[in-house]
């Protein structure tokens, strides 16, 4: 009976079942979700003001006053490093969407035009692939300026290519269906058939891929901050909060400590749900 039921059920059923029975799918999941209600929440759970210095807190271990201790500045750690999750998630994801945007309308040309145009993007696109993802990034921040914002345009730039390859192969695999040429054969205009027929079944696998670009564009921006190109002082930010701690590691271990831990546990939630969404909407499977 339960296996009859489970071929009755629809597709999104079938990957939504599959997602659940993956711990670590499901564990990726809610380490993103506790992250994004942090930094939707702030305000309401930061216990102090993350900009409020007190020279008579300096530097403070953890304590019951000070759960994660305080910084240079006597600034509450807890506080600034839930703020500093809005940064980083914002800039995860507004990166990725950058990505997106500018990567797969690229792909969709290049896959479905073929031809010199193909060979045009495609020739781009591995030019930018040829350069290391955060060497590319961190030189199209130095070039736009040092800015959360600048750093996230950087980000999603540099991953565009990505996306764009990406993209290309599904509309390349997508083409050759029958129901493809069908349309192509009744004479739908060419964008019709893209947004209607080509581009809907090539946005799972984009999806994914977005999810594990997240983790990466987290790194990047902590990086770009750790090193003056990304958030700004004194808008706290896990990269640069890890830029300070560094002058302060022998005294103060802590200032590094919680940036440090946020920044693996947020990349590993997101690495891990995206590896579960991969598993779970691979057509192989069913």
């Amino acid at each position: 009976m339960t296996a009859l039921a489970s071929t009755h059920k629809s597709p999104f059923g079938r990957q939504l079942s599959k997602f659940t029975r993956n711990k670590a799918a499901v564990a990726g999941a809610v380490i993103v979700g506790l992250f994004v209600l942090i930094a939707v929440f702030a305000p309401l759970i930061a216990p102090y003001d993350p900009f409020q210095t007190s020279f008579t807190t300096v530097r403070k271990p953890p304590s019951a006053q000070f759960w994660l201790g305080t910084d240079e500045l006597g600034r509450d750690l807890f506080s600034r490093m839930i703020y500093g999750a809005r940064a980083s998630l914002m800039a995860g994801g507004i990166s990725v969407v950058i990505a997106v945007i500018v990567g797969v309308p690229f792909g969709l040309l290049a896959g479905y035009f073929g031809g010199w145009i193909d060979s045009v993007i495609s020739r781009l696109i591995d030019a930018m692939l040829a350069i290391p993802f955060l060497i590319l990034a961190i030189s199209l921040a130095a070039f736009l300026g040092a800015s959360l914002t600048n750093a996230m345009i950087a980000i999603g730039l540099s991953a565009a290519p990505i996306f764009a390859r990406l993209t290309r192969g599904q509309v390349l695999s997508v083409k050759a269906e029958e129901y493809v040429e069908a349309a192509q054969v009744i004479g739908l205009r060419h964008p019709r058939i893209i947004l209607r027929y080509i581009l809907p079944n090539s946005i799972p696998p984009i999806i994914v891929q977005a999810t594990l670009t997240i983790a990466a564009a987290i790194i990047a921006e902590a990086s770009l901050s750790f090193l003056g190109l990304g958030q700004q002082p004194p808008n706290p930010s896990w990269g640069s909060m890890l830029n300070t701690a560094k002058n302060f590691i022998s005294q103060a271990p802590w200032m590094s400590l919680w940036p440090g831990a946020a920044i693996f546990l947020a990349v590993l939630g997101f690495n891990l749900l995206g590896d579960g969404l991969r598993d779970a909407i691979d057509p192989r499977e069913y």
